[in-house]
């Protein structure tokens, strides 16, 4: 089907399009946020061609799983047919019982995950751009390895510069396109959730510490108060507290001076307690987070790292089916801000290897056993999950079946352990599988090394998902799938 009629089923088995309210995208997935479920036929949704999987795990949301690329032309598709990508400020749905419905949904959701989904919404957007920066990064350093001697040579000082100024550009306002993200979130002014975060990194902040005697003079990085402390996780508590300085200040404010005064009282009322109070407490959180990640991950101890890496890729998975996942974010960005590369990431990045390994182990069953509808869709899902996309595969073929999804995750668990042990790190997060090469050149043995054991670590969470597949799913397992 083109990816105009694959649309035009989806919403009609969504209960058309008039139960659409809004309809975006992450990387794999079309996310759609409908008024009525009991409309929604997701039989008839899921066996749809081109439908790889889908998710429904709170009221009202539903998540088609299409793949990559597919995704952002589903979701252009639905917004020329009017729908829109978010729903308006003052209405969810179209009339009460809509809002009501949502409301409910809502508070039926647990806190925890509550919030880390909100972690998730707020950094998926920019996940291009991490993406984009990381792999800038990892190949800048293989290069600056590789052509050591070719330093002085201009084509050499023109691409590592290019590189350099893409991976500058994310990193050095890191805080502000998070605070930008998160004003949107919640329902403030995007370019002052900008500007709150920007201010986090700039150098007055260490001016203002040094007049409240915050500042370590000998030790700046262990100062309470200095510029970067608590990062995006200050920049999105941050901008929670100021989209509701804003609402409250909007409400009393005249609407002829509201253009003029209410951005600038929202600022100026939030900086102080942001600078005195969030920065500090969410450096002090920032500093346990990278602590506890860097005593487990990259400890001393051999044996240490490798069960953190085994139980980190083993779990993976079950953390990106219940969506507790979104959480790491906020650990992969303070990371990123305090060292410029991510820790355990390597790891969890096998999580995918493993599913592969239990796909191909599934596939050959699928042959053996005569089941061409489920052969099907791992022929389509395979090359996704090679390269790095794992959705395909979860939603498709191992989470439906629930033995591939146990044992996908115990084969990977062992590649996990390899690239722990071996200290891989990488320079951002996003890209996994073979996509994932070039980012993971931060490990301790060097850029080149550093994939070399990436790769191994795929091929053993390849071999170890088919083995512990093969021999716990049987034919009649897949048979039945």
């Amino acid at each position: 089907m083109t990816i105009e009629q694959m649309v035009d089923k989806i919403l009609e088995n969504l209960g058309s399009k008039s139960n659409v309210i809004t309809a975006t995208n992450c990387m794999t997935r079309l996310r759609i946020n409908v008024k009525d479920d009991s409309l929604v036929k997701e039989a008839a949704l899921k066996d749809l061609e081109g439908v790889m999987g889908i998710v429904h795990d709170r009221a009202n949301f539903w998540e088609v799983v299409v793949g990559p690329g597919k995704c952002r032309k589903c979701a252009d598709r639905c917004k020329d047919l009017g729908i829109p990508a978010v729903a308006s400020a003052t209405s969810v749905g179209g009339d009460w019982k809509s809002n009501k419905a949502a409301i409910k949904s809502s508070q039926k959701q647990s806190k925890a995950k509550e919030m880390l989904k909100t972690f998730g919404d707020i950094f998926v957007p920019l996940l291009p751009g991490v993406i984009a920066a990381g792999l800038c990064a990892g190949i800048n350093t293989l290069i600056q390895q590789v052509f050591k001697t070719s330093a002085e040579a201009g084509w050499y000082i023109i691409v590592t510069s290019l590189l350099g100024l893409v991976n500058t550009a994310f990193m050095t306002y890191l805080t502000a396109w998070a605070g930008y993200r998160a004003a949107e979130k919640f329902g403030g002014t995007p370019i002052l959730g900008g500007m709150l975060g920007m201010i986090t990194t700039l150098g007055g902040i260490d001016s203002i510490s040094k007049v409240v005697h915050l500042y370590n003079e000998a030790q700046p990085l262990d100062a309470i108060l200095r510029a970067g402390r608590g990062g995006v996780l200050a920049a999105v508590i941050g901008v929670y507290f100021m989209c509701k300085i804003e609402r409250a200040i909007r409400k009393k404010m005249p609407d002829s001076i509201d253009i003029i005064f209410t951005p600038l009282l929202t600022l100026l009322i939030t900086l102080i307690p942001y600078i005195l109070i969030v920065m500090p407490i969410t450096g002090l959180i920032s500093t346990a987070l990278v602590k506890l990640v860097g005593a487990v991950a990259m400890s001393e101890s051999a044996v240490v790292r490798a069960v953190s890496g085994y139980l980190g890729a083993a779990l993976f998975l079950p953390m990106v089916a219940l969506g507790m996942h979104h959480g790491l974010v906020a650990l992969y960005s303070v990371q990123l801000a305090e060292f410029g590369c991510v820790y355990l990431y390597p790891a969890l990045a096998m999580a995918g290897a493993g599913q592969v390994g239990a796909a191909l182990a599934i596939y050959l069953k699928c042959k053996a056993c005569g089941n061409n509808r489920l052969k099907s869709v791992i022929a389509g899902a395979l090359p996704a999950g090679i390269l790095g996309v794992g959705e395909p595969l979860i939603y498709g073929v191992t989470l439906p079946m629930g033995k591939p999804f146990i044992t996908a995750g115990l084969g990977a668990g062992f590649g996990g352990a390899f690239v722990n042990f071996m200290r891989v790190a990488s320079t951002t997060w996003g890209p996994s599988g073979l996509l994932g090469c070039f980012v993971m050149t931060a490990g301790e043995g060097g850029a080149t090394m550093s994939i070399v054991w990436f790769v191994i670590g795929l091929v053993i969470s390849y071999i170890m998902g088919f083995l512990f597949t093969n021999f716990m799913v049987k034919n009649d397992d897949v048979a039945n799938a």
